[in-house]
């Protein structure tokens, strides 16, 4: 059901994070539980330690008891999406005749930035950053100029604006992969910030391209606001899809979306690209955004006690980490410099403490001495990762 019907309803769903035991999450196959050894506490890849969603579990049982698992055909999901951004964003961009199916949304990633750039030219990226961003951008023969985020992980216009002279100095194309919300700080970048950019973005001829996976995993109370959505960002391109707020990254399908100056772009993406998407992966994205609502404001209350729990539990227990809990994503931004564990920290609470995190150089520049940790799973198993962290560093 929507978060609408189930507020009318008052159905009340069960935190998504307190269903599972450890001992059925070691029954998974999935990377986050098959990487390491079983002692090991994984809270590192961002899957999530939930059971699906009622309505996206049914939508897939539903397609295999039909045998309906051939290719992916209409426009369900991008409608789904465009009421989803109606609904809860207020947010009236994304039509579907300025959509477009792509296999997920790193995959989009690279079609957008093949529309408008090209070998050679150079893509902006805010470090730190999601690892893939400088993987997929290599590899596709770009050059990748950082702009760091502040000290409050927020954009630093000033920073931004020297990256895009840089990137687009000579008259050569260029792009802003924008992270938003930002992975791995959680900043959820404000309608002031992103109107900033977007004129940056267009005094300077770069174009944007928005991974905003993360958009629906936002705390009760903060505001996700679309990049499309901001003066100026007409000639931008955004990628979202309901994988990482339903825990749906086995299940392939992702929705670039154009705004109205990018049309044209869009129009021009090859047809063989609809093709990769797993036709049972979009009806799970679609019954996920239709009828996922409750599950999905119950995940999101979740979170939030998580975030406030590894606060509480990191001033007792490992005070000299920094972190702030940020309202975006599924994940939390660890400072460790202050033990002195060099460069990553997350390498000694693997091999001292048997938990793993993600190691913070991978992040790019202000990566170092940083770990990134996974907040979607129980409390207990948060407890007893910061409890094996301190006892790494005893």
């Amino acid at each position: 059901m929507s978060a609408e019907l189930g507020q009318e309803t008052g159905a009340v769903e069960a935190n998504p994070l307190c269903r599972l035991s450890l001992d059925q999450l070691r029954r998974r196959t999935s990377m986050k539980w098959r990487t390491y050894p079983e002692d090991v506490l994984p809270l590192w890849v961002a899957e999530m330690d939930v059971p699906l969603a009622e309505p996206v579990a049914r939508a897939i049982t539903d397609a295999v008891a039909l045998g309906d698992t051939g290719y992916p055909a209409g426009t369900a999901y991008a409608e789904a999406l465009a009421e989803f951004a109606r609904k809860r964003w207020s947010w009236e961009g994304p039509t579907a005749e300025r959509t477009a199916i792509v296999p997920d949304v790193m995959l989009g990633v690279v079609e957008m930035l093949r529309l408008v750039t090209g070998p050679g030219d150079a893509v902006v990226v805010n470090c730190p950053v999601y690892p893939p961003f400088y993987q997929f951008v290599r590899h596709m023969d770009r050059r990748i100029v950082e702009a760091p985020l502040g000290p409050d992980h927020r954009i630093d216009l000033a920073a931004l604006r020297d990256a895009f002279a840089r990137a687009a100095g000579s008259g050569r194309r260029a792009a802003f992969l924008l992270c938003s919300p930002h992975n791995p700080t959680g900043t959820v970048h404000t309608r002031e910030e992103l109107t900033a950019v977007a004129a940056l973005a267009d005094r300077h001829g770069v174009r944007v391209v928005a991974d905003e996976i993360h958009a629906p995993v936002v705390a009760p109370g903060a505001a996700f606001v679309p990049y499309l959505s901001v003066p100026d960002a007409a000639s931008g391109l955004s990628l979202m899809s309901a994988s990482k707020a339903w825990n749906l990254a086995g299940l392939k399908a992702a929705l670039a979306v154009a705004g109205p100056a990018a049309a044209g772009d869009l129009a021009n993406l090859p047809e063989e690209v609809s093709h990769g998407p797993s036709h049972v992966g979009v009806l799970a994205h679609t019954a996920a955004l239709r009828d996922g609502g409750a599950w999905l404001d119950a995940l999101l209350a979740g979170l939030d006690d998580n975030r406030r729990l590894l606060a509480d539990l990191l001033a007792e227990q490992l005070p000299d980490i920094r972190y702030e809990p940020a309202p975006g994503t599924c994940l939390a931004w660890l400072d460790c410099r202050a033990l002195g564990l060099g460069d990553d920290p997350a390498a000694v609470f693997l091999e001292r403490g048997r938990v793993a995190l993600s190691s913070g150089t991978a992040f790019g520049t202000g990566g170092r001495g940083h770990a990134r940790l996974n907040l979607a799973t129980s409390p207990e198993l948060i407890t007893e990762a910061v409890r094996r962290m301190a006892a790494a560093v005893a």
